[in-house]
């Protein structure tokens, strides 16, 4: 590790699956959901819990905001053996259809967000592992969610988004905006491109699964526009993924 550690543990203790929320606070909800589950460690924005599902053992940890510290945490885990990786995360719907309370797959991301440019050239897509995918749309199929798997958009300026003609760029980030959405964007959030590109790289499977809090697209529509801040859809996703994932596996 180059005697670098940021997560704040330097054994995976035998898990090769680990699951991403970005948020600290959720990290101890997520692993409500494993068997067994108990505090491991905490450094900076990264806070894990361990446990185990099947038998197998399963890593909680948080990565913070954005891509530079996703892809920090992602690095260091890979180099400790863990090859699967899940983010569970919040977004914003663009898409029409794509409702608050609904579930979304990532399948791939649009590059907007910086830390990736310094993996890949920019013309690299960001892709999801497709074995993680297809276990995160069964999982989302076993619960009965309404669940939509596509493109999502990946930025790195929060406010850049809802709030884009206050930015000097504005122009720009409003034009690039009409332009994800007319080619069929679903929503928005912010570390999924980190995910993707630097598994790809490493040679490690991932996977994202966003929980939808609204849609600014369907407001500005004047269009009904549901809020929640509910995240068990996405974590129950998840955790069905790890299990379908770990009887694949064997």
């Amino acid at each position: 590790m180059g005697g670098f550690n940021h997560i704040g543990f330097d054994d995976s203790k035998g898990a090769r699956y680990a699951i991403l929320p970005g948020d600290p606070g959720r990290v101890e909800k997520i692993a409500q959901f494993l068997d067994n589950p108990r505090f491991y460690a905490q450094n900076r924005e990264y806070t894990t819990w361990i446990g185990e599902l099947a038998g197998e053992k399963v890593l909680v940890m948080s990565t913070g905001m954005g891509g530079p510290s996703t892809a920090i945490g992602i690095e260091e885990m890979f180099m400790l053996g863990i090859d699967t990786f899940i983010r569970v995360g919040s977004c914003g719907g663009m898409a029409d259809d794509v409702l608050g309370g609904d579930v979304v797959i990532a399948t791939g991301t649009v590059r907007t967000e910086g830390t990736t440019r310094e993996y890949v050239p920019i013309e690299f897509p960001a892709v999801a592992d497709l074995s993680v995918t297809n276990a995160l749309v069964q999982g989302a199929k076993n619960l009965g969610l309404k669940w939509h798997a596509g493109i999502v958009h990946c930025k790195d300026a929060f406010y850049g988004q809802h709030d884009p003609s206050r930015m000097p760029i504005g122009y720009e980030l409003m034009n690039k905006w009409q332009a994800f959405l007319k080619a069929g964007c679903l929503a928005s959030e912010m570390e999924s491109a980190a995910l993707y590109i630097v598994a790809q790289f490493l040679g490690a499977r991932a996977g994202c699964v966003l929980n939808v809090f609204g849609n600014q697209e369907r407001a500005a529509k004047g269009l009904d526009n549901p809020r929640t801040t509910d995240t068990v859809p996405g974590i129950e996703t998840a955790i069905e993924a790890v299990k379908i994932l770990i009887e694949q596996d064997k």
